[in-house]
């Protein structure tokens, strides 16, 4: 008979024990086992062996796969090919990470992957016998982690209830939400900040897995909490230490990762991201997603201005243009309504050069660039805009004033629209 066959009830009675599950696969195939949940989060691995790697010696001291192991798995195609197969797929040693030979087969529920296992080669490759139990194993190991995905999914449910009463400010003390965080037995932030992410669609279940997916494996910031609200993704990142500059570029840092490698490895693209500022009082967590918002707001209303604009402290004078264009006493710039009434008397185009001759910092030959034309048509068109407009284009003040004004009436434009 083939060991195979021999094998086939050695996963009998174990009643969730993935500890004992993992040391079964190991006595079958005389390597280390590691088993991690589908965000690669370590749920068991074998306990008698004498040989292992350092790529799986810091899975273990962390409980999870270390970020830059799941990077390179991804850039050298291992873990797309274990998403998409449910046969074992053989890894060549990547030896900058710390990752020996190895095999590993995904366990999944039809289409959805609950987790992996990994086979550490010893000495001798593995043979076809090896990998036919492999796959078996991770058929068997199914039962056990649709018990471990009902209990996490109990878990999420809280944790999104949680961090829902605190963005819509539902606490009336910070004790409160203390309590609330030893209940969970999530830390306490020293500092946090509310981060946004704007999908072009609704969030749906598959997009939903691939955000816990990222969020789970990356270290670039600690994010557990999360909630999903059509579709945006509402990020709270906390920090346990009071070192501000780190944690505003990690959060810096963060966002363009998180929509570059949803877009590379998943291919959802055209997301949006945004902060909100940083606090230190749990009870500013309302305040903190409000400016992430708006934010998100200023970026959709000004695409171009906030091209590379991630924070609310970034948006400098944006940060007035809804208060202000919600004055009932804001009048229209003079010199605005005489370039747009020569416009349309001769069919000019002064208003938009001077607008974007102001978005350009007033540099004549990116304005130029911009506006297809020659940097001597662009200087007599700015000085028809002085001559028309009545406009000073040396007064930094009157500059100013003209371009809030321009951007007012964009806003005023959006929000009719909208």
């Amino acid at each position: 008979m083939k060991e195979f066959e021999k094998n086939r009830d050695i996963f009998k009675d174990l009643y969730g024990d993935m500890m004992e599950f993992a040391d079964r696969i190991s006595s079958v195939l005389g390597c280390p086992i590691t088993i991690e949940d589908g965000n690669h989060r370590l749920l068991a691995y074998s306990t008698h062996d004498d040989t292992t790697d350092q790529a799986r010696i810091m899975t273990i001291i962390g409980r999870r796969v270390p970020e830059k192991v799941i990077n390179s798995l991804w850039k050298d195609g291992f873990i797309p090919a274990l998403l998409k197969e449910d046969v074992p797929i053989k890894i060549g040693a990547i030896n900058d990470v710390g990752l020996g030979n190895r095999v590993a087969v995904s366990i999944r529920k039809n289409n959805e992957v609950l987790g992996f296992i990994w086979a550490l080669e010893v000495n001798d490759p593995f043979t076809e016998e090896d990998m036919k139990f492999l796959q078996f194993a991770a058929k068997e190991a199914k039962n056990q982690l649709q018990q471990l995905q009902l209990k996490k999914k109990r878990k999420e449910a809280g944790h999104q209830e949680f961090l829902w009463r605190m963005l819509t400010g539902h606490y009336q003390e910070e004790s409160e939400i203390i309590e609330n965080y030893k209940k969970f037995s999530i830390h306490v932030p020293v500092v946090f900040s509310i981060l946004v992410f704007e999908f072009p669609k609704e969030i749906n279940r598959e997009v939903e897995r691939y955000i816990s997916y990222m969020l789970t494996t990356t270290q670039k910031i600690n994010s557990s909490l999360f909630a999903i609200d059509h579709n945006k993704l509402i990020l709270f990142a906390g920090a346990n230490q009071e070192n501000s500059p780190s944690f505003t570029s990690s959060i810096y840092e963060f966002i363009p990762f998180f929509i570059l490698e949803m877009k590379r490895r998943f291919g959802v693209e055209h997301i949006l991201g945004t902060a909100g500022n940083m606090y230190k009082n749990l009870m500013d967590v309302k305040s903190s997603y409000e400016e992430a918002l708006y934010t998100l707001k200023m970026k959709n209303i000004f695409p171009d201005d906030m091209a590379l604009i991630l924070h609310y402290e970034e948006l400098g004078m944006f940060q007035m243009i809804e208060s202000l264009a919600s004055n009932k006493q804001r009048r229209v710039h003079p010199s605005i309504l005489k370039l747009k009434a020569y416009d349309m008397k001769n069919q000019t185009e002064l208003l938009q050069t001077l607008t974007v001759y102001l978005e350009k910092d007033c540099n004549p030959n990116e304005a130029s660039k911009n506006l297809h034309i020659h940097v001597n048509t662009l200087n007599y068109r700015l000085k028809r805009i002085s001559e028309v407009g009545n406009i000073r284009l040396k007064d930094p003040i009157q500059k100013m004033s003209l371009f809030l004004n321009i951007k007012l009436n964009q806003y005023d434009e959006f929000s009719k629209k909208n």
